[in-house]
Parts: C-alpha cells; sequence; structure tokens
C-alpha cells in the first residue's frame, strides 16, 4: 500500500511537470490563446496576420506575443498571468465564460515599461523633451491621484489606429492633459 501512494505522488508530480510545461509552451503561440477567444480577440488575431492596424498588430509584426503583454515581469508576473490563463480555460471548457470576453485584471504600466522603460527616462542633462512631456510627468500625477491615466489609457492596444500617432486614442489624449495638468498645478485647466 504505501509503495502505490508513493508511485501515485510521484505520477501527480511528474503530471504536474508536465502540464506546466506544456502549458509554458502553449502560451507562447499566440494562435493557441486565439483558438478559445471569442470575439473581440478574435479579430485582434486575425488583425495580427496583417499589416499592423493597432498597437497589438504592431507588436505581433516585431514578433512580441500576446503572452508578452498580457503577463507581469519575473516569475510572479509569469505565475500570475498563467493562472488568468487557467482559470480562462476551465471557465471556456465549462462553458462559463463571457462574450465579449472582459478584462478583469487591466493592463497596468509595469507591463509596458518593461519594454520601454526609456520613454520615463530623462536626458542626462536632466531636462525632458516637450514631445511627449506627459510621460514625465505621469509618476507625478500617479502620485497625487490612484486613478490617473494608465499607458494604455492613450496607447490602446486593441482599438485601430495610426501607427505614425503610436496608436494613440485621439479622443481621449485632450481630456488627460487637462486633467493631468488641473492634478499638478491645482488649476482648472481648459
Amino acid at each position: 500500500m504505501r509503495r502505490f501512494i508513493v508511485i501515485a505522488i510521484l505520477g501527480s508530480i511528474g503530471l504536474a511537470i508536465l502540464t506546466i510545461g506544456g502549458a509554458l509552451a502553449l502560451e507562447n503561440q499566440d494562435s493557441f490563446c486565439a483558438s478559445c477567444h471569442t470575439e473581440p480577440e478574435t479579430t485582434f488575431f486575425a488583425r495580427s496576420q496583417k499589416n499592423p492596424t493597432d498597437l497589438a498588430s504592431a507588436h505581433a509584426a516585431e514578433k512580441i506575443a500576446c503572452i508578452d503583454c498580457h503577463s507581469g515581469s519575473g516569475t510572479f508576473g509569469r505565475v500570475t498571468g498563467l493562472h488568468q490563463g487557467t482559470r480562462d480555460l476551465f471557465n471556456y471548457a465549462r462553458g462559463a465564460y463571457h462574450r465579449p470576453a472582459i478584462t478583469t485584471q487591466p493592463l497596468g504600466d509595469e507591463l509596458c515599461v518593461k519594454c520601454h522603460a526609456q520613454i520615463l527616462a530623462t536626458r542626462e542633462s536632466g531636462s525632458r523633451p516637450m514631445n511627449g512631456h506627459y510621460h514625465f510627468y505621469l509618476p507625478a500625477w500617479k502620485a497625487t491621484d490612484k486613478s490617473a491615466a494608465r499607458c494604455a489609457t492613450c496607447h490602446t492596444a486593441h482599438t485601430p489606429g495610426l501607427a505614425s500617432l503610436k496608436f494613440m486614442a485621439q479622443g481621449k489624449v485632450g481630456k488627460l492633459c487637462e486633467d493631468c495638468h488641473t492634478a499638478l498645478s491645482g488649476k482648472i485647466v481648459r
């Protein structure tokens, strides 16, 4: 009996390792992720197969997988991403998923600055370029207001836009400028 328990435990551990290894291999394939997703995600995946029309498809053209943005950095970020993916997979398998899918964990700035940290850097002289100065004041705004904008507030990943404008949500930008100036100056800016 004891031998059976040891074999069962070792078998369970082996199965868990194979399952996790398989999941890690599959999560790097956008086609695997898209196979379960319903609209609008299937549209997002289809866009990634053509000339970039949104930020996500521009990233896909650079061989950046969905999971690269949809998981945090480091081991904790990967585990969190795997947990979310596993939960989504089980919900999909039992038919308990939302159509269209809802984001339960909005993408935070830390996911963007994994690759785009230079945007928040100042020049060696300490000056900030006027072009994109918003990025330099974002940390100060966030320090005063926890609901301040995130990278994805302006740079929407799955909304069609123009690459020349960094896929910015043009309708939101003016209001965000006003909100930031008001928060940091204490004066209502219009």
